[in-house]
């Protein structure tokens, strides 16, 4: 195949001839090296008339300061409480970023009577006029005011979390130096504002809204209690001692009364029946009863000391003596009183257990009448028992909203939270333009310059030479 006048470009079997190639770009060398050496001049004139900016940064951290002193209850056993994930650094960069942020550092620093960020104050440069009739940008006379200062403040700032940290940094881009350390550093202090107000509203926000639940929650209880102490009332469920009910406290006493008469009458029988069995076998009588009686004492000694008469009459006398006969008869006759005054008292202990035994079934009677009331008021009383849980139940919701509104009331006169986040890095008046970068943007356009150059050259000579 025949390559026109540069047949050496092609090789003999239709592949490209590098050496060729570099021989035809020397010869046209020219067209090269111009068009390179003058975007190289036109890219350093352009970085010499562009107004150069100034970037400063300055570093939050975020964490949680709050004293422990003035953390809620509820809180104090939490062991970190700094701790902030992704999404929590996401969203304080919004905050960073929020237009209420923006707004009170633009009144703050009056940004809007700056040309910088209103561009009718100084009139629009030709090449934004351009722009805008092209429609690549937008009009400024359609925007507000504020509009084109947060449209220019958006373009210069940039917040953004450091990976793997709570670290947040902002930047501000400004033609001053100055002013954009001083915007850096306002920014970062008004987030800390914004994060002190929210709390304190957080504050007294809690505070109404438990005043306002405590009020209610006072009347309901003191309800809850007056329903309480009427159904008790009305009911006849009044507690006495140990926090019993009365007829609780009455089936108890009647039962220890009951117990004692029961234990009275079985020892009264059983001490009658005994002493009746000694009389009727007319064994000799030593029950306690008999010992303990003044009037057989007497009777016992005066006998005692006939049979010792006797025994000394025995001595000197036959048994058909008037004498030892008169001893005889006053020993049976003291005998015989012994005896009946043992029967009085068998009769006084068999009618002390009658007496028993009625007590018995008297009070057995009035505990059996005392169930069946107690019976009957067992509705009341579950009744009254869910009245009671519900006063209390109350009761214990107001005691504790009423610790959590002394809590926030407590930190809300303190008058000023801490904030969650602190400044770790303060912006400073940066000497050096962030923009633009004039060495690097001379050296890209010329080489963009040189490289499409010269393949613009050799394009035309592989075409020359295929033609």
């Amino acid at each position: 195949m025949s390559f026109g006048s540069d047949p050496e470009a092609v090789g003999g079997r239709g592949e490209l001839d590098m050496r060729a190639i570099g021989r035809a770009l020397w010869r046209r060398k020219w067209l090269i090296v111009i068009p390179t050496l003058l975007a190289a001049l036109v890219a350093t004139a352009v970085v010499n008339v562009l107004t150069p900016r100034y970037k400063s940064e300055t570093r939050i951290l975020y964490e949680g300061r709050e004293n422990v002193f003035l953390r809620p209850e509820a809180d104090r056993n939490s062991f970190d409480r700094s701790a902030a994930d992704q999404e929590t650094m996401t969203s304080q960069v919004q905050l960073v970023l929020s237009r209420d942020l923006a707004t009170q550092v633009i009144a703050e620093l009056e940004l809007a009577k700056r040309a910088e960020f209103d561009p009718l104050i100084g009139g629009l440069p030709l090449v934004k006029r351009v722009l805008v009739a092209l429609g690549v940008s937008r009009d400024p006379y359609r925007m507000t005011p504020e509009e084109r200062v947060l449209d220019a403040w958006y373009e210069r700032i940039t917040a953004y979390a450091v990976d793997k940290s709570r670290v947040i940094t902002v930047e501000f881009q400004s033609y001053d130096p100055a002013l954009a350390a001083r915007v850096a550093n306002a920014i970062a202090q008004t987030y800390l504002k914004l994060q002190q107000g929210n709390k304190q509203e957080d504050m007294q926000a809690a505070s109404r809204w438990l005043s306002g639940e405590i009020d209610r929650l006072r009347r309901e209880v003191a309800e809850a209690e007056a329903r309480v102490e009427s159904f008790r009332s009305t009911s006849n469920l009044f507690v006495g001692t140990n926090n019993t009910t009365l007829s609780n406290q009455q089936l108890g006493e009647f039962n220890t009364q009951l117990g004692a008469a029961r234990a009275r009458k079985a020892d009264l029988e059983t001490r009658a029946r005994l002493l009746r069995d000694m009389l009727r076998r007319g064994d000799a009588i030593e029950a306690s009863e008999i010992v303990n009686s003044e009037f057989i004492r007497r009777l016992s000694e005066q006998r005692v000391a006939l049979r010792a008469q006797l025994a000394e009459q025995y001595s000197t006398l036959l048994d058909n003596h008037p004498r030892i006969k008169e001893l005889k008869a006053q020993i049976s006759d003291y005998d015989r009183q012994i005896r009946s005054e043992a029967e009085k008292l068998v009769r006084s202990l068999e009618n002390d257990a009658r007496e028993a035994a009625e007590r018995v079934t008297k009070l057995t009677s009035e505990l059996d009448a005392l169930k069946r009331q107690a019976a009957t008021s067992n509705e009341d009383d579950v009744r009254l028992r869910a009245l009671e849980r519900d006063a209390k139940s109350k009761r214990d919701l107001l005691e504790s909203y009423l610790g959590k509104y002394r809590e926030a009331s407590a930190r809300e006169s303190i008058g000023s939270a801490p904030a969650d986040a602190r400044v770790i890095s303060r912006a400073i008046v940066s000497n050096t333009p962030f923009f633009p970068k004039k060495m690097p943007i001379v050296l890209v356009a010329t080489l963009a310059t040189f490289f499409v150059a010269a393949g613009l050259v050799t394009a035309g000579e592989l075409i020359r030479a295929a033609s």
